[in-house]
């Protein structure tokens, strides 16, 4: 027996030590009818010992009406899955909307090659990798930058480029505004135009009380969100369901914040104080957050125009012809493409696939048997010019593990100074000698506002109460690690209640390529998606945590130090006294 990933095998036939089976190699498109009757009629004239199609194990199960595995709960910690499962399934899409333009069903090929051996007594060989293996090692190899071009190419072929760019456009730019305002611009000496020159300690309380109200306010309306899966809940604009509960929360803490100024009944951290440092704060940001607004929006239109423009070209699709793609120099030509955009990921996606196939391809033929090998027709090549020189094949254990392939990691980077800086933050008000109930309050308002975004947002993307509770409870914590993020606590919790498999994929394809559905329909059904629902509470997590780290730096942290240290600037002086006193202490620790 062979160990090439046996489906139903024959006898070996008697072994030859000069290895005198043969292999033919049929590169076929996955969506083609003509490939389909090709198949058919090259193995029944090629009349093989062993048809071996390009599937693996949980694929053919599939494809005979079987159940995949589910996902499991404890592979969720390893912190790329939900993403893996993203990754297949925009492959899958694209696949599926090349199968509904030719009227072919995606793998109707590999279909076919199983039904011609089962009715000629054929043996069955599944010689591709693990689907699993192969996508996490794709995913894993693509950079940042890599990721947000295929994730935004697929988006933008299905969604107006130009909406979309002005929308994030002047996103971006209200949030980096309001940053600039509130906390950058006085350290550059702007802090008087941003404030609108207003210097009446009462006028600059109302607009403390404003902001204090609004934030503190949509802050509670987060949490009585109701999920994304109601999307009718998110329709009509202002008077939609979401909209009325926010913005009622904002206006109950404006009102409660006004009240509080007028009568004077500043208690505990409500201090007069902390309304005036809160104030400047809010007329800063706001006027900040205004400028950045206009300034995005009209960034986002041109960037908008522009790829408009170069997508204009992308209508003539229809005039494709898919029989072309088996073609030697279109597949190639396709593949050089590819390249260009990912060497890397077509390295795990096209080469080291091409690998294993010839790898397994090889043991059959040195075995004795005749093989007609059904593959795509991008792989046809790679695979013949390992089989012409075996002794190139690469060891087999390279190219079946899991590991990432990318030891380098802007993101991690980035998450362990995130991590020292907060740290060495804490660490030098500490040598400053802060006050310890200072940096109790400090350390109490990070764990929070981190769990109380995290914890909404999860419960926006359909969460169950016990999995965003989770989420909330250790946001605090994985904000810092990046190792870690909360989204993958409350994913595994989910996971304990709601299996997920890849034939969630099919159906999530079903229903994002039903265009005649309104969009608030097809949100809904795509929610009722256990996949769907999971990725989404996984990614909301962790930028409701992410969320929560900016606001805590940008608005909290400056609220804080206004109402125990006077500004910020005096913040940073104690930081640099405590950047002092480390130093002396060291000194006088090595002298």
């Amino acid at each position: 027996m062979s160990d090439a990933g046996d489906a139903t095998m024959p006898e070996s036939p008697a072994a030859d030590p000069a290895g005198r089976g043969s292999v033919h190699v049929l590169g076929t498109a996955h969506v083609s009818q003509a490939s389909v009757d090709e198949v058919h009629e090259t193995i029944d004239r090629e009349d093989p010992d062993v048809v071996a199609v390009e599937l693996d194990e949980g694929r053919f199960r599939q494809m005979q009406g079987g159940t995949p595995d589910d996902i499991e709960a404890k592979d969720l910690l390893s912190g790329n899955t939900v993403f893996q499962f993203l990754a297949y399934w925009m492959l899958s899409y694209v696949q599926s909307k090349l199968g509904e333009q030719f009227d072919v069903e995606p793998g109707a090929d590999m279909k076919a090659a199983i039904e011609a051996a089962e009715r000629n007594g054929h043996g069955l060989a599944l010689v591709d990798r693990d689907i699993q293996v192969t996508i996490q090692r794709f995913w894993a190899r693509l950079s940042l930058g890599e990721k947000v071009k295929m994730i935004g190419g697929l988006a933008l072929g299905i969604t107006d480029p130009r909406t979309v760019s002005v929308a994030l456009g002047a996103v971006a730019g209200l949030l980096l505004g309001v940053a600039f305002g509130a906390v950058i611009g006085p350290w550059f000496g702007l802090e008087g135009p941003l404030a609108l020159g207003i210097t009446d300690p009462g006028l600059v309380m109302y607009a403390g009380a404003l902001g204090m109200g609004a934030i503190g306010g949509l802050f509670v309306g987060l949490l009585f969100l109701p999920s994304l899966g109601n999307a009718s809940a998110y329709t009509g604009g202002l008077l939609s369901g979401s909209t009325v509960r926010v913005l009622t929360g904002a206006v109950l803490g404006v009102i409660g914040m006004v009240a509080v100024v007028a009568t004077e009944s500043f208690v505990g951290p409500l201090s007069s104080a902390r309304f005036e440092s809160t104030g400047a704060l809010t007329l800063r940001a706001s006027v900040g957050g205004l400028a950045g607004l206009g300034i995005g929006a009209v960034l986002g239109a041109i960037l908008g125009l522009v790829l408009d423009a170069m997508t204009a070209d992308m209508a003539d699709v229809e005039t494709i012809d898919i029989e072309e793609m088996t073609d030697g120099d279109v597949v190639a030509a396709m593949m050089e493409e590819f390249r260009r955009f990912s060497p890397q990921g077509a390295n795990a996606l096209i080469d080291e696939r091409d690998a294993y196939i010839a790898h397994k391809l090889h043991v059959l033929r040195s075995q004795g048997y005749d093989v007609v090998a059904v593959v795509g027709a991008g792989h046809k090549a790679g695979i013949e010019r390992f089989l012409a020189t075996p002794e190139d094949l690469p060891p087999m254990e390279s190219i079946t593990g899991t590991a990432s392939g990318r030891r380098f990691s802007i993101a991690k980077l980035f998450g362990y100074l995130m991590m020292i800086g907060f740290v060495a933050f804490f660490g030098l008000l500490l040598m400053a000698g802060v006050r310890d109930v200072f940096l109790l309050q400090l350390f109490l308002a990070w764990v929070a506002i981190n769990g109380v975004f995290a914890f909404s947002l999860a419960r926006l993307a359909g969460a169950r109460w016990v999995s965003a509770g989770v989420g909330g409870a250790v946001a605090w914590l994985t904000s810092i690690n990046p190792l870690l993020a909360p989204g993958w606590f409350a994913g595994y919790v989910e996971l304990r209640y709601r299996p997920v498999n890849v034939t969630d994929i099919g159906r999530l394809n079903e229903i994002a390529g039903d265009t005649s559905k309104p969009v608030n329909e097809a949100v809904e059904e795509m929610f009722d998606v256990p996949l769907f629902r999971l990725i989404m509470i996984v990614a909301l997590t962790n930028v409701g945590s992410m969320i929560a780290s900016g606001l805590f730096v940008f608005f909290v942290l400056p609220w804080l130090a206004g109402g125990e240290l006077g500004s910020v600037d005096a913040l940073m002086n104690e930081l640099l006294a405590g950047a002092r006193n480390s130093l002396e202490l060291i000194r006088d620790i090595l002298t």
